[in-house]
């Protein structure tokens, strides 16, 4: 399966642990809230984990950018062992509705709200943030159905996000281990199933209001094509929309070294000019 990215993370201490963000089937969904200390109205980094839509928890999260100065929110959702495609953007849009509803309470901002992943939830992270709108992905899950699922970044760490071309573009391990994870999420391969793994697919979704995208893959990966990652690039530098690819060499699939200087300050340099530098509680919020 796609595997869960190592990352070198403080072990931070949720600020809400186990929020209940909807109920699904009598169970609750819930996301852990990671709050850095002395900032005051911080942006939101949203976290999907990875692990081939069928496995992981929101206990994996690169809690880095907490330590720079960004609350973060990392969520669990239903698997597609639980649920098929598009049962995972939907409880991931219903967390955001959530989180914008709950903004004020917690006090993160609003928004400025950016979505990111790895692997299979670099996948969901890049659809949710290029489908706001799109009503077949929205769902009715959660209490908070006239908030906003929109983002304002999105942040793609080696995800898929064309499920059309994936199986063609992989290696024969690759294959191994990516046309059960897919069968599991669509339901049959991509070619029988040809109409759900478009929709599934981000480059599918790209259009002129989709908001600014970082993307950051290993060149050496033996489990998510590169190329996927240059798709997802080339539809957006079509419409002149704002990407960053960054191919790291020799990189696999994970890894310390995605969420470590210089790759992290990378990300960061991102997440300021899209949602927003972070700012000590003693100045006083600026709000556009």
């Amino acid at each position: 399966m796609l595997v869960v990215p190592a990352v070198a993370a403080a072990q931070l201490v949720p600020m809400q642990k186990d929020a209940v963000y909807a109920r699904v089937d009598g169970r609750a969904l819930t996301l852990d809230l990671y709050m850095p200390p002395g900032v005051a109205a911080p942006p939101l980094v949203v976290w999907v984990h990875g692990g081939a839509w069928t496995s992981g928890t929101k206990a994996n999260a690169p809690t880095q950018f907490v330590e720079h100065g960004y609350a973060m929110a990392s969520l669990d959702f239903r698997q597609s062992t639980d649920a098929r495609f598009p049962a995972q953007v939907h409880d991931i849009k219903a967390a955001i509705r959530f989180l914008r509803a709950s903004a004020r309470r917690y006090g993160y901002r609003a928004d400025r709200i950016a979505i990111a992943g790895s692997s299979s939830g670099g996948h969901l992270a890049a659809l949710v943030g290029v489908t706001n709108g799109v009503s077949v992905l929205e769902g009715r899950e959660g209490d908070h159905l006239g908030e906003s699922s929109s983002v304002q970044a999105i942040l793609d760490y080696y995800g898929a996000s064309d499920l059309t071309s994936i199986l063609s573009q992989s290696t024969p391990y690759g294959l191994g281990v990516r046309r059960p994870a897919l069968v599991r999420l669509l339901g049959a391969p991509p070619d029988e199933a040809r109409t759900l793994a478009e929709l599934a697919s981000p480059v599918r979704h790209v259009d002129r209001g989709d908001p600014p995208l970082f993307l950051m893959h290993g060149d050496a990966d033996p489990q998510m094509p590169p190329q996927q990652s240059v798709e997802l690039q080339r539809a957006y530098a079509k419409l002149g929309l704002d990407v960053e690819l960054h191919m790291l060499p020799g990189s696999k699939h994970g890894g310390s070294e995605f969420f470590a200087s210089p790759n992290l300050d990378a990300a960061l340099a991102f997440l300021r000019r899209t949602i927003g530098p972070t700012q000590a509680r003693d100045e006083k919020p600026h709000i556009k």
